[in-house]
């Protein structure tokens, strides 16, 4: 059987009955399986399986314990269609791999509407009623809601920062008015959200069973990797990945995939001005800033929550490293494990006006609109030189960006969602969001 454990050490494992529904582990850091299988599914082939049925093998293949919640679960019931990814060819070396053709026209309603569902399961199996708590930078928050909202057993709790997602993406969320779903506007960064959301976590002052639903969870590693796997399957050689970078869980699923047995050989990772990915790619060192807003909201995080588990992989230091960013506000990984790093990883920087700039120039040339955030992994699949065959992962829809978009390529309609809105704003004091959650549940 797989056990679970802390990427900091702590000695305490847990099933993957547990991993479901868990947040960060007891010392702070974030669970991993101390086994894997995944080599075993270079040899899996889709064959006549769906899309879904493909991923509940991948599920099983990674732990055996999901066999008796996925078999018999509806695990994309959101999507209106397949959710199989849309690939397009760009030129002879370079593809993008669409992944916003679910119910919040984002990736993550990839691993979001599985591990909903398989929660949902989970908490049946206890007989309890569980209160997620999600931080988004834009994407996430949409994605947990469609997850759960329709669920028997969850309360939905997610924290965006104030004035700092696009409108659309706020009213993917705000204009979900349920009993089950609260919505609050933060008044701080995505960083602070994300803060908030994992000492609760920690702490839980509700006397309710907390979920984590943000990539720190076990199963969103398991849902992207799944798509990693599919993906690498389409090429009869080994690709590279190209992909828009915030808190990492995207670039760490094709990390593990490389991992353990994918053919994939390079990872790119682009950054807005929000940069810390970059500057730690380039340099070995994890040196939060402060937050600026760009018009790739997604991407504006300082503190990439997956990292957590590169650096577990690379290194023997993690707990260190973590005490040294809490201390000194950076950390510096270890000579033995930035070449590991910088072997695989690069990565580059897209200012607002290099973005705006891409998305009419690559509208013209492709006749494609890509999304702010998208536009930054297709150019820089587009600018490498390797002989191998790079894949540009668009992940989101560019009619969930129609504010940046519309004004730069005539014709573009910027969509709106004109439904009633309902959420908070409060300040990013703990208290003042535990008062708000307590009188909510």
């Amino acid at each position: 059987m797989i056990n679970y454990h802390s990427t900091r050490g702590h000695k305490e494992t847990i099933s993957f009955e547990d991993v479901i529904l868990s947040g960060v582990a007891p010392d702070g850091g974030l669970y991993v399986p101390d086994s894997v299988t995944l080599e075993n599914l270079t040899y899996l082939t889709q064959e006549d399986l769906s899309y879904e049925d493909f991923v509940k093998t991948i599920f099983i293949a990674l732990d055996q314990s999901s066999a008796k919640y996925v078999e018999d679960l509806s695990i994309y019931s959101g999507f209106e269609y397949s959710p199989e990814p849309v690939l397009k060819d760009l030129n002879d070396s370079t593809v993008v791999m669409e992944l916003f053709h679910g119910p919040t026209k984002s990736f993550k309603d990839y691993a979001l509407q599985p591990l909903g569902a398989i929660a949902n399961r989970r908490l049946d199996e206890l007989g309890e009623r569980g209160l997620v708590i999600v931080a988004t930078s834009g994407d996430t928050g949409s994605a947990a809601i469609q997850a759960v909202k329709n669920s028997d057993n969850i309360d939905i709790v997610v924290l965006h920062p104030a004035n700092k997602v696009s409108e659309y993406q706020r009213k993917q969320m705000t204009s979900v008015i349920q009993d089950n779903v609260l919505n609050i506007a933060v008044e701080g960064s995505y960083d602070d959200c994300q803060r908030i959301a994992k000492d609760l976590l920690s702490e839980n002052p509700f006397n309710r069973r907390i979920i984590s639903l943000n990539s720190i969870n076990w199963l969103r590693v398991m849902g992207q990797v799944s798509y990693y796997v599919w993906l690498t399957k389409q090429f009869t050689s080994p690709i590279n990945v190209a992909i828009p970078s915030g808190n990492f869980g995207n670039a760490y699923s094709a990390w593990f995939g490389r991992s353990n047995g994918l053919p994939v050989s390079e990872i790119f990772c682009t950054t807005n001005v929000n940069d810390v990915l970059r500057r730690f790619i380039d340099g070995g060192v994890l040196e939060p800033l402060v937050t600026q807003p760009s018009v790739a909201p997604s991407m504006d995080i300082q503190i990439p929550s997956s990292l957590e588990r590169l650096i577990f992989d690379l290194s023997d230091e993690v707990k260190e490293f973590y005490v040294q960013l809490q201390s000194n506000s950076k950390a510096q990984l270890d000579k033995k494990s930035f070449d590991a790093l910088k072997s695989i990883f690069s990565s580059f920087t897209f200012t607002d006006d290099m973005i705006t700039t891409l998305i009419t120039s690559l509208h013209t040339e492709f006749d494609i609109i890509f999304d702010p955030h998208s536009v930054t992994s297709v150019q820089m699949a587009l600018d490498n030189d390797s002989s191998l065959p790079t894949v540009a992962v668009a992940t989101a829809s560019p009619e969930k960006f129609g504010n940046v978009i519309s004004p730069l390529i005539n014709g573009f309609t910027e969509s709106k969602i004109d439904q009633k809105e309902q959420y908070l704003t409060l300040n990013t004091e703990n208290t003042v969001i535990i008062e708000a959650i307590k009188a909510f549940i």
